[in-house]
Parts: C-alpha cells; structure tokens; sequence
C-alpha cells in the first residue's frame, strides 16, 4: 500500500514538471519558429496591373462660334437712304438690308453710256474709211501708208469701244451695289447705320453683321495623348453653364494635320446643331469628349506606388515571389488608382501599400487584393 501510494505521488510530480515545464517550453518553440517563418516570408497583398478598361472622360474648354459670320461694307459711296432690317431680325440670302443713294455713282453711269455711244458712233465711222481707203488702195490711187493708218485707226476704235462698255459696266456694279443684301440666311447681329449716314466705300465701320446661329463651331485643342482616340464622326457633348443638366450634341466634323508647336495639342472642330436658337455665339461651354483609348495605359493601385530619391517605383511580386523594385512613369491620378505609362507590363504583380521592411530581393507570401487594380478609377 505505501509503495503504491509512492508510485502514484512520482507520477504526479512527473506530470506537474510535465505541464508546467516542457509543454510550455515546447508551446514558445513553435510560436518562434512560427514567427521566424513570418519573417522570412512576410505576406503581402497584391494586385494585378491591367490596361484600363475605363472610356475615358476629357473636359475641355471652348467658345460658341457662328457657322458663319460676315461684317457687311458698302462697296459704293453715297448716304443711307433707307434701311429695313434691325438686330435680332432674320434674313434670307438676297434679301435687301439698306439702300444707299449714290448721285455721283449715277451721274457717272450716265456720262459712261454717253461716251460709249460716241465710241461706237467713231467705231463706224472708222470703220467705212478703212472700207474705203482700201478699196482705193487696191486702185493704187491712195498710198499703202495712208491705208495702213485707216486699218490701224479702225483697230484703235474697236480697243476704245471695249474700254468704254467695261468703264460701263464696272459703274454698272457700283449701282448695283447702292443695294445692300444679305449674302446668306442668318441674323442681324449688329447694325451701325442709320438714316441719312454718310458711307465712303472700302472704309469707315460695318454697315450690319450677319450671323448664321442654326449651327454653330467649336474650336477646341486636343492634347497630344488622345488625338488617336477621335476621329471624324465622333460624338461629344457640349456643356453649357445656362442649361445645367442638359448636355447638347455635337460632332467632331475635321482636325488639322498637325499639332501646334507650343502646347502640342491638335485644333480639332466641332459642330453643333441648333435649330431653336437656344445657344448664342460667344457662349463660354466645355466640350466632354468619351475616348476609348486606343492603346489604354496600364492602372494600379495608387497605394502600390513608392516615390523615392530617384523617382516613383512599384514593388512587384516575380514568378519566385521575390520583391522586385520597378522604375516607372506615371500618368493621371484618378484617386484610388493612377495609370504607369512605363516601368512594367501588363499583368505584373504588385504590392500594395508596402512597407519600408519589403527589401530587394526577400521571398514574400503574396495574398491577392480583393479589388481589382482599376476598379473606383474615375477619369
């Protein structure tokens, strides 16, 4: 009975030293290797660098500009007798916006077409005595000079008679011109005439501006990046302050064939329909253009970029899950994600947010990011 009872007293002790000596001995051992294996191979998360798949949004400043807008001058002298249509008013091409009396103008038509019928009056007469002195030249009762000279005579009358029809014919211009017409269908824009106003052709201010507004142009520049994402055809939105919440439709209709020096951007047209009249020329708006990028730049995350002394980098993740460090050129930043133009390829692995620990070279875990690499990427 006491070599039992010592028995059982030794196995207890030897379960106490059991518990409360090795085991938690042996507990510690496997949380250090445990953490030695974490720091040897620190988990990272990644994510995947990818071509944006994003339509890109571009904002650019602009004007409304008349399709067509033409100051109208008097090619006549003379004074305003009357004028019949003001701003504001339509026209149609052809129809009269004022009359100017031009008496000088007149009075010179009227000694032109005298002088013409004196010229055709001397054209005949010449005409017979070259008949005539040829006939006696023929007869050799007239010398050949004194013929030659009648020929010769008739010739000048012919050249004099077709100066005097265009002297004619250039007053008959001017007259027509004391009529003032509209050259195309539009609206009076300005008017600076009045009743009785003296007008010196070729100088002094436009008489009426004549607007066309039923389509109106847009010049805008377009930067270098995204001049091969338009394209003749393509349509654009034209947003106006006064119509918030309205976008207006309009088409890209031509570009120039090159780029300006200075702001490397391409002058590129837009037109606008506007049969309402809603919009007036000389409105400010912006142009939003929708481009599908012909060759769209890779997006990470924002948080994946580190910039150092030498420039922004990324740590990317290799087949081997070692940490690489990557140079690279950054494009726009959206926010949560910002486009690499250069430094690494599509489908490179990189880490997100990493930290000053992620060294060249060390093995990490890598643990894929739950969101993709462009995703809350606005333009």
């Amino acid at each position: 009975m006491k070599k039992l009872f010592l028995f059982l007293l030794l196995a207890a002790v030897v379960l106490a030293v059991v518990f409360l000596g090795i085991l938690p001995r042996l507990h510690d051992s496997a949380a250090l290797a445990a953490e030695v294996r974490a720091d040897s191979h620190p988990p990272v998360n990644i994510a995947i660098a990818r071509h944006s798949r994003m339509v890109n949004e571009l904002l650019l400043p602009a004007a409304l500009q008349p399709y067509q807008d033409a100051p109208i001058y008097a090619r006549t002298s003379g004074y305003i007798a009357r004028w019949l249509v003001d701003i504001g008013a339509r026209v149609k091409a052809g129809q009269t916006l004022a009359v100017i009396e031009s008496p000088e103008v007149d009075q010179q038509l009227n000694q032109a077409r005298a002088n013409l019928e004196q010229s055709r009056a001397n054209l005949e007469l010449s005409r017979i005595t070259a008949i005539r002195w040829q006939d006696l030249g023929k007869h050799n009762a007239v010398a050949q000079q004194d013929v030659d000279e009648k020929v010769a005579d008739y010739s000048v009358k012919q050249a004099d008679l077709k100066a005097t029809q265009a002297n004619v014919d250039r007053l008959l211009q001017l007259q027509k011109f004391e009529t003032v017409v509209a050259p195309f269908d539009g609206v009076i824009s300005t008017r600076n005439i009045d009743v009785g106003t003296l007008i010196n052709a070729g100088s002094g201010p436009e008489l009426y501006r004549v607007t066309q507004s039923r389509i109106l142009r847009v010049y805008v520049n377009v930067p270098q990046n995204y001049i091969r994402a338009i394209h003749v055809g393509l349509t654009v939105d034209v947003l106006v302050p006064e119509f918030p919440n309205r976008p207006f439709q309009g088409k890209i209709v031509r570009f120039a064939g090159a780029l300006e020096g200075g702001s490397r951007t391409l002058q590129t047209e837009v037109q606008i329909p506007n049969p309402a009249d809603e919009l007036f020329p000389g409105m400010f708006a912006q142009i939003r253009l929708h481009l599908a990028m012909v060759e769209p730049p890779l997006v990470v995350p924002s948080n994946a970029v580190v910039i150092r002394a030498d420039g922004a980098k990324v740590a990317t993740v290799t087949a081997g899950n070692k940490i690489a460090y990557r140079k690279v050129t950054l494009g726009r930043d959206f926010g949560s994600a910002i486009e690499i133009m250069s430094g690494i390829d599509d489908g490179a692995r990189v880490v997100s947010n990493p930290n000053d620990a992620l060294a060249e070279g060390i093995v990490v875990e890598p643990i894929m990011h739950s969101a993709d690499s462009d995703s809350g990427a606005k333009p």
